[in-house]
């Protein structure tokens, strides 16, 4: 993670809220001859079907029909300013009024269609104890950054569409058609693992190859990826804080020694969280950590991030819900004592990940509304203006 490596969530997403009105009993008209207990009386029916299941089960986010009838119209736009809101025991929630929660919020989001979630790791469920060697599997989300085919930094996987990584890595290299992010892989060189393109990168307008701040840049793909086996790790909430003392993982191909060669497996090790305070101290990083920046490590040193592992995750584990607390940054040599490795502090760059994201996705859209439109000069002209103007 070296700065002298040589070396664009929210999601980009066009949100489609199909408005559903909440699903009501519906009254049975009894056929001669049918049996009893097929009148679903003071019970949901599912569908055309014979089954029924409590009120109760309705919208409580796990699907009881057959074809899911139970966990349709739970969510709806409400009155002329569009409120969203939530159905739960046959009571409409307001999204974040009072008594508001987590399950509310996922219920909302399986509702408008975003049903696979970030920070899981579907196809590995145990960790290696006293060993560094991933599996595959263990971090999902973690990417190899080839630049002219090879590995040059790590990054993580945040969206379909967008990878996270350093600025350092990018910095006056910021040719996508050089670029190629592969994802899937434990083991350097490339065996099968998927390849994709890059159509743009970008990184923090502030940052510079000699200072240490902002280090954060993103990737756009060129296809969005296809999560088998691979997932993004999910960015932390505005204003989430992480203690000291919290234990994260860092990953990556990076050397296992000061300038030594890049690690042929990919390597994990778990590091505790270090206040910024202790991190400034006069034996550690004298006063250069800033509010973009945060520490991670041992100050005895021993286990820590380098060369090569440049813009990897440091993640943690919130009731098995992962999360990005850091892209791996700088340091002071690898491991040294009183020396522990710098990341760039994700929860700072919060505002300026989901401004890059929100502005391309936007540009995009008037670009093809352009395109579309181009055979009308006035059309052309009226769309750029709303676009652009």
């Amino acid at each position: 993670h070296s700065l002298w490596d040589p070396h664009y969530i929210h999601s980009y997403t066009f949100y489609h809220l199909f408005v559903l009105s909440p699903l009501s009993t519906p009254s049975i008209t009894p056929l001669m001859g049918s049996p009893m207990g097929l009148s679903c009386a003071g019970q949901f029916r599912c569908g055309s079907s014979p089954k029924c299941i409590r009120p109760s089960s309705q919208c409580d986010g796990e699907v009881h029909c057959d074809n899911g009838e139970d966990e349709l119209g739970c969510v709806r736009l409400s009155g002329r300013s569009s409120v969203l809101q939530v159905q739960r025991g046959g009571v409409w929630k307001t999204v974040c009024s009072e008594g508001w929660n987590n399950w509310l919020g996922v219920s909302a989001c399986k509702q408008l269609g975003y049903s696979r979630f970030c920070g899981s790791r579907p196809k590995y469920h145990t960790r290696i104890v006293g060993g560094n060697i991933s599996k595959p599997g263990q971090f999902p989300w973690q990417v190899s950054l080839h630049f002219n085919s090879e590995h040059l930094c790590g990054g993580s996987i945040i969206t379909s569409r967008w990878v996270l990584t350093a600025a350092h890595c990018v910095y006056g290299f910021a040719f996508p058609s050089m670029w190629a992010v592969l994802v899937g892989l434990t083991e350097q060189p490339v065996h099968g693992a998927q390849s994709l393109a890059v159509e743009q990168i970008i990184y923090h307008a502030h940052y510079r190859s000699n200072r240490l701040d902002y280090d954060i840049a993103l990737m756009k793909l060129a296809t969005p990826l296809a999560f088998n086996g691979i997932g993004p790790i999910c960015l932390p909430n505005y204003g989430e804080e992480f203690e000291e003392g919290t234990v994260c993982w860092i990953s990556g191909w990076g050397a296992t020694e000061d300038e030594g060669e890049a690690s042929v497996v990919l390597r994990s090790a778990r590091v505790p969280l270090i206040s910024t305070k202790t991190c400034n101290q006069p034996d550690v990083y004298q006063g250069f950590i800033s509010s973009w920046m945060i520490c991670a490590g041992y100050l005895e040193g021993g286990t820590d991030s380098c060369q090569g592992d440049s813009g990897g995750p440091l993640a943690y584990e919130d009731s098995s819900v992962w999360k990005l607390v850091g892209a791996t940054s700088w340091g002071n040599g690898c491991a040294l004592r009183n020396k522990p490795g710098v990341y760039t502090r994700i929860t700072q760059a919060l505002s300026w990940i989901r401004q890059q994201m929100e502005t391309l996705a936007f540009m995009f859209t008037c670009r093809r509304r352009l395109d579309i439109q181009s055979t009308s000069k006035l059309s052309v002209h009226l769309q750029s203006s709303q676009c652009f103007g």
